[in-house]
């Protein structure tokens, strides 16, 4: 497979079990790959740079922060860029894909949409309104940013317009419901804070994607979520979306596995978040000032905020 003027930006932490993997399924077409590291404790860094990757390491707040410090500090050369994480995979079709079209683009088409596909336990999750989840991974060097939000932070073009690749792209984590779970907690906190946030009007996104600087489905849910969801009391609104997801959108037809997924990903996890955001609220009820506010948010999410 020919190279392509494209590079692919990997975020990693203890990655050893899936970074392999993701670097074969890229280093067939992409001219340069970038590891940006976190300190990871295991093999990560040694196999990175073992693949022939571009290693850089700083310390990570989250996702947005970190994946905006690499587009900023990697010596990145190409025209087009992609965002990996290190549990995807490119599968065959969408690499022979990218070094097909990607070259003849015209110019206008700054971003490219992929339909990325869930497998759990590995079993390819179908329903439930889980595929295809259009995510904008491809963009055109410069023409893009990353939101600047605690969590479920998305790429959005600056300019131009985008179009959807339809090959294969799949997140496919090999950890446990151990790690699964505790990873969701993490993410429950920062969605927790990215909502009491902006609520507080103490930070929010920098962004206002629409449906030309995003994918269309991107827009749809962000909109859906800001404007309905959460202003639904948590308990109720959890309820609905797994009883809408698991039944009308036929997430029962994913089997045993797809039910264990279905109801942590769209239930305990939705109502985790929930319960978190009535947790911040009432610990700041009684604060006399806004250092006392900060204080409250770094001792219950582990995170903490500048004071502006």
């Amino acid at each position: 497979m020919d190279k392509t003027s494209i590079a692919v930006v990997i975020l990693t932490y203890n990655e050893s079990i899936h970074l392999p993997r993701a670097l074969e399924h890229v280093s067939g077409f992409a001219q340069e790959i970038f590891v940006v590291d976190s300190f990871s404790t295991d093999d990560t860094v040694a196999l990175a740079k073992a693949s022939g990757a571009h290693v850089l390491q700083h310390p990570f707040l989250n996702q947005a922060k970190q994946f905006d410090w690499a587009l900023q500090n990697a010596p990145i050369t190409t025209e087009w860029v992609m965002r990996l994480d290190a549990d995807e995979i490119v599968e065959a079709d969408l690499a022979e894909e990218i070094v097909a079209k990607l070259p003849s683009l015209p110019e206008d088409i700054t971003g490219i949409n992929l339909n990325r596909k869930t497998i759990f336990q590995g079993k390819w999750i179908r329903h439930g309104g889980r595929y295809p989840l259009t995510l904008l991974r491809i963009w055109r060097r410069g023409k893009a940013r990353i939101e600047n939000r605690w969590m479920d932070e998305h790429i959005y073009v600056t300019e131009g317009r985008t179009v959807i690749f339809g090959g294969g792209f799949a997140d496919h984590s090999l950890f446990d419901l151990t790690y699964f779970t505790s990873k969701h907690n993490n993410y429950a906190s920062r969605e927790a804070l990215d909502v009491f946030t902006k609520r507080m009007g103490i930070a929010g996104s920098d962004a206002a994607i629409t449906v030309k600087s995003t994918a269309r489905q991107t827009k749809f849910k962000r909109t859906l979520k800001e404007s309905l969801y959460n202003r639904i009391p948590f308990e109720i609104a959890c309820t609905l979306y797994f009883v809408y997801r698991y039944f009308f959108q036929l997430g029962f037809l994913d089997g045993r596995k797809g039910l264990i997924y279905h109801f942590l990903q769209g239930f305990w996890y939705r109502f985790l978040v929930g319960a978190k955001l009535r947790e911040l609220e009432e610990a700041v009820r009684g604060a006399q000032s806004k250092e006392q506010v900060y204080e409250e948010i770094a001792r219950l999410t582990h995170q903490r905020l500048e004071i502006s």
